[in-house]
């Protein structure tokens, strides 16, 4: 449930193609979450907000969600 999770989901993604293709294809929050769970990571969706600090990659994400989870 912390940011180390979020991380770990992340370094997962970039070296997992599929589930690369996966993460950019979710388009709202609840398809991200529920991504991260079906591959063993669990954590709160406030940890992904702002002000805390990105663990995704604008490439990682779908448009919708960079967004929403890489404000500047």
């Amino acid at each position: 449930m912390s940011i180390k999770q979020i991380a770990e989901f992340s370094a997962k993604a970039r070296s997992d193609a599929a589930l690369a293709e996966q993460l950019k294809a979710c388009e709202k929050m609840k398809e991200l979450l529920s991504l991260a769970k079906a591959n063993g990571f669990e954590f709160i969706e406030d940890t992904l907000y702002p002000p805390n600090e990105p663990q995704f990659t604008e490439d990682q994400l779908s448009v919708r969600m960079a967004k929403a989870l890489l404000r500047q």
